[in-house]
């Protein structure tokens, strides 16, 4: 381990991914168990996201899942990355917050993103349109609000107001700028396009205004991250999601994750090909040594103080592996890990 990775704090973000041939509740309660492991492991966070109306997907009610990742944990920090604020009254995520915050004193974290519904349909579903992104800062000012108890409709957020929940800005696109004017730590993504990440962080430190939440910029980097006992090992576990999303953007929708075994023996158009390929590109892979010099490189090219790692993949046993693995990268596995 290095000075460089022992002085970055390491997370996990998990999307609740449903397998092929298992359900949704599985895929709920395989996220409450990797909770355990990360915490046993000594990651800094655990992170479940938002979405809706996706096949492959089963954590649409993120702050549900968060109470109970919360409740099945100790001391890790719990969160979300995120909440889409622009599908939901700010008051109601609000007191949502104050209830996990008031259950789980000290430990919850409020990442918010700035997305709306991926298909027409779920928007229509949510009462939402593309244009209610636009929004995001107000929305952004009126939830902060609701716990410094400033709102002008004279109504109080119970329990949230007083309380402190630490509010995280997932950066796309615009959500840099939004970050740096909110005076927030800011979460960004992906690893496969470093340029475009280095200039919205850039962005986001040139634009920073101190706040009551934060005094200085705070920057999480993104990203998929594999580590196996071999480079092909590692690989492997790239490929469900690849296949998934090459499937989720030829035919619209994202499926369950199937087997390695199985995308490897399909026959795919040229389309597909291109798309699978590219899937598979510009993430962080390998044996521990090459993960090891990647994960520096990152955190030396980007001045991040965090590294949130949103690995999904079928094989559930070669994914604590990695998350393994990668602890003892990083210096957070307690002395009994097994090497």
């Amino acid at each position: 381990m290095t000075s460089v990775l022992a002085a970055t704090r390491f997370s996990v973000l998990d999307r609740s991914r449903i397998r092929a041939g298992h359900g949704a509740g599985e895929a709920l309660r395989d996220t409450v168990e990797l909770a355990r492991e990360a915490e046993r492991l000594g990651y800094h966070r655990f992170w479940v996201a938002e979405h809706h109306g996706v096949p492959g997907v089963a954590g649409s009610a993120p702050t549900v899942l968060a109470a109970a990742v919360a409740g099945a944990t100790h001391r890790i920090r719990v969160g979300t990355g995120g909440v889409m604020l622009p599908n939901h009254r700010p008051l109601v995520v609000a007191e949502q917050f104050g209830v996990l915050e008031s259950l789980f004193p000290g430990r919850i974290d409020m990442g918010l993103g700035r997305s709306v519904g991926f298909t027409d349909g779920v928007r229509r579903a949510l009462g939402r349109d593309k244009d209610d992104a636009e929004d995001f800062d107000a929305q952004l000012a009126e939830l902060l609000g609701w716990f410094r108890g400033t709102s002008p409709t004279g109504v109080h957020a119970r329990p949230a107001e007083g309380l402190t929940v630490p509010p995280f800005v997932l950066a796309m696109g615009e959500g840099a700028a939004v970050a740096a004017r909110a005076g927030l730590p800011m979460v960004i993504g992906d690893l496969r396009d470093r340029d475009r990440m280095r200039r919205g962080i850039d962005r986001y430190r040139a634009g920073f205004r101190p706040s009551g939440w934060s005094q200085e910029p705070y920057v999480v980097v993104s990203g998929t991250v594999a580590v196996a006992a071999t480079p092909r090992a590692a690989g492997r576990l790239l490929v469900p999601e690849a296949w998934s999303m090459a499937h989720a953007r030829t035919r619209g929708s994202f499926p369950p994750l199937p087997r390695a075994e199985e995308v490897e023996a399909r026959t795919m158009t040229g389309r597909e090909r291109d798309l699978y390929d590219a899937g598979l590109a510009g993430h962080i892979a390998g044996t521990e040594e090459q993960v090891a010099d990647a994960l520096e490189t990152l955190v030396k090219e980007t001045g991040a103080q965090e590294v949130l790692v949103t690995t999904s993949t079928y094989d559930r046993e070669a994914l604590l592996d990695s998350y393994r693995r990668l602890a003892r990268i990083t210096g957070t596995a307690p002395p009994d890990t097994p090497a």
